[in-house]
């Protein structure tokens, strides 16, 4: 059978078409632009103008809410049994859990955790829910008072290990007496952590704590390991998707098409830093060390090149100047870093970041 020429040369052809097509798009200019040349909107104009747009299936979104109440009794029933509740799905899903806690935990202390704001205080929370807990020991008259009095009342002064040994004590003959937390985005930025998630777990595995949170990260999982999943947190998953805006949540968070302040700077820079090798963080640390140190003197805040080679050097971070060069050539790139020339006619180097910015950069890299 004699082979098909018309295919063959649309064969070729397709294949010298596609090479050519690589070749040329290889060999064009690179656009020279870069995200700082966008022209931003100003913050709050663009949370003006977002908080106006309508909600789409509003109703339906009530009524989804609505035909998880008919779970209520379950997760009532479990948190008894001493499990943990963690919600996920798309949508907030803080409507729900405090529906749910304020309807079905009413007999119980409950305290709320805000997960999605930037810094929370743990030992904090354990203090509060200790001083609940006592309240609750001491108004069902549980246990009597001769041995009510033997026990300690929780205060600030106590210990993170006292305090959740308190949490933890067997004060009644029965499991009916606890306090329930109650976190949105247990993987929020404020307790993502491992400090933040150990203490969490270490706190749901106590007698007289339940623990009910939801989760918006794809990859919240990973925050624990197998003993906390299934040992401490107990936890019992429910998907319950309410396609609610997140919009308490996204109220910490800034519009990236919005004018960059001190935090979303710090935060821009942390991320390309922590992309780069340690070594490469670590020279990073030392200038902007510096610039905080001398964040005051007019001029001395920039730092010459042969000061930054040298406080490296001693450091045993860079072995050369070669591969100081290279880490600097890095930071321009990524607009981590700029030069100015001195009055001695010295090429200095400086963080385009105030010293706010600089220091919760410093916080992020660890």
């Amino acid at each position: 059978m004699e082979p098909n020429d018309g295919d063959d040369e649309e064969e070729f052809g397709f294949s010298r078409n596609y090479f050519l097509a690589k070749e040329l798009r290889g060999s064009g200019k690179k656009s020279a632009r870069k995200l700082s040349d966008i022209d931003l909107v100003d913050e709050q104009e663009l949370r003006a103008a977002a908080s106006k747009i309508p909600t789409k299936h509003e109703k339906e979104i009530i009524s989804l809410l609505t035909s998880y109440k008919s779970l209520y009794p379950k997760w009532v029933f479990e948190l008894r049994c001493g499990f943990g509740l963690l919600l996920y799905g798309f949508g907030s899903k803080k409507a729900l859990l405090e529906d749910f806690a304020s309807t079905e935990l009413i007999d119980c202390g409950v305290i709320v955790i805000n997960g999605y704001l930037q810094s929370i205080n743990i030992k904090n929370v354990v203090i509060t829910l200790a001083g609940i807990l006592w309240d609750q020991l001491k108004t069902k008259r549980i246990t009597s008072m001769g041995s009510m009095s033997k026990i300690q009342q929780p205060s600030s002064s106590q210990s993170m290990e006292d305090l959740l040994a308190f949490l933890d004590g067997s004060h009644s003959k029965e499991n009916d007496c606890f306090v329930c937390v109650v976190v949105h985005n247990i993987d929020g930025p404020g307790l993502r952590d491992s400090e933040s998630q150990q203490y969490l777990a270490r706190l749901a595995s106590c007698s007289h704590v339940r623990l009910v949170a939801s989760i918006d990260h794809v990859n919240a999982a990973l925050l624990w390991d197998k003993k906390m999943v299934h040992t401490q947190f107990n936890w019992c998953w429910y998907h319950v998707p309410t396609f609610a805006p997140y919009k308490v949540e996204g109220v910490f968070f800034p519009f990236i098409l919005a004018c960059s302040g001190t935090a979303q700077n710090a935060k821009t820079a942390a991320i390309v830093l922590q992309s780069l090798t340690p070594n490469a963080q670590s020279v990073f640390k030392v200038l902007a060390e510096h610039q905080l140190a001398h964040s005051d003197e007019e001029g001395k805040h920039c730092m010459p090149i042969s000061n930054l080679y040298t406080s490296c050097r001693e450091r045993f971070l860079v072995s050369s100047q070669v591969t100081l060069n290279s880490h600097l050539t890095e930071f321009k790139d990524h607009e981590l870093v700029k030069t100015r020339r001195h009055a001695d006619g010295q090429d200095c180097l400086y963080i385009p970041l105030t010293s706010e910015a600089l220091v919760k950069l410093l916080e992020e890299i660890g």
